[in-house]
């Protein structure tokens, strides 16, 4: 099967974020210029044993291609089984092994970012994906490092082990979501390495999105935080300019909230609360919207609510 990325050009890729990169978020942000989605990160546990909730969470837009499945594994044996679950999937691209989640229940668990700290393992999941899967990529995220930065090792031992890209968030696992995202590092894994390189830390617009492939060197930036809100940073990218059309903005607030509704049902009308509180940022009026929204629950009456109010509502500072 002949890969669908390349990187002739900077690639842009929504980062898998629990909670936010649903199959309604991940197909906006398809629609509107991202290169690549990626699925919330999926326990290959619960794909071999056949969750079906699991199993749910495969499912994509058509939109969405070509389309990663991210997966998080403690064990070679444990990741071949959720592979072969994912061969049966059709449309599935790329599947990527998180190496970089921070979260004590995952970490505990040895996996996410605890592969750091046991390189054989880490490398022997990846072998075993690699060799199981019968799709067109596979790929790994990962951190600087688990307490200390170990950066240019882990990624040259990832490298070895047959992986086709990284993303690399600019972290080490203690450093979680708040100390400072080391760019530096990122541009010293791009030197050491020969496969593609995706930057990924606290790019939350889209001229920082140019100065991290400026600095870095990188293949392309992977967004997560940065996006929620503000989706509309994949269409600056493959624009290449920072100005969004209200137009713009309007309509991909109508296309999230339809899209919610279509795969929800009534439960998207809940659920897409704190969408629109984040989308309303910066608009005069914002506030009185969501104390508005907060007692809607007619799909309907709370779509015609959101339509008026950003179609005809002026952004005054974001």
């Amino acid at each position: 099967m002949a890969p669908k990325i390349t990187f002739d050009k900077p690639v842009y890729v929504l980062a898998p974020l629990a909670g936010f990169t649903d199959l309604p978020f991940r197909s906006v942000v398809k629609k509107f210029g991202a290169d690549l989605t990626v699925s919330e990160m999926i326990s290959s546990n619960a794909l071999a044993y056949g969750s079906q909730k699991t199993i749910k969470m495969l499912e994509k837009s058509p939109l969405e291609d070509p389309y990663s499945v991210q997966i998080s594994a403690n064990d070679p044996d444990m990741a071949k089984r959720a592979v072969e679950v994912l061969n049966a999937q059709e449309g599935i691209d790329i599947i990527d092994l998180n190496c970089g989640c921070p979260v004590p229940k995952v970490f505990g668990h040895g996996s996410g970012s605890a592969l750091l700290g046991d390189l054989p393992r880490l490398t022997a999941i990846i072998r075993a994906i690699k060799e199981s899967s019968d799709k067109s990529m596979t790929t790994a995220k990962i951190r600087l490092g688990v307490n200390e930065k170990n950066h240019v090792e882990i990624a040259q031992q990832i490298e070895a082990a047959g992986v086709d890209f990284i993303a690399v968030h600019g972290r080490t696992r203690a450093g979680k979501y708040k100390a400072p995202v080391d760019y530096d590092a990122i541009a010293e894994i791009k030197q050491h390495v020969n496969i593609p390189v995706i930057a990924n830390g606290d790019i939350d617009s889209f001229e920082k999105a140019q100065w991290v492939l400026e600095h870095t060197k990188a293949d392309g930036v992977m967004i997560g935080r940065g996006a929620v809100g503000k989706p509309w940073i994949f269409h600056q990218l493959k624009t290449g300019s920072a100005a969004v059309d209200p137009v713009i903005r309007h309509e991909i607030v109508m296309e999230h909230y339809d899209k919610m509704i279509a795969f929800y049902g009534v439960r998207g009308v809940a659920m897409f609360r704190k969408h629109t509180h984040t989308y309303s940022k910066g608009y005069e009026g914002a506030s009185a919207l969501r104390d508005a929204v907060n007692r809607i629950e007619d799909p309907i009456a709370y779509r015609e609510l959101i339509d008026d109010f950003f179609g005809t509502r002026r952004l005054v500072a974001y």
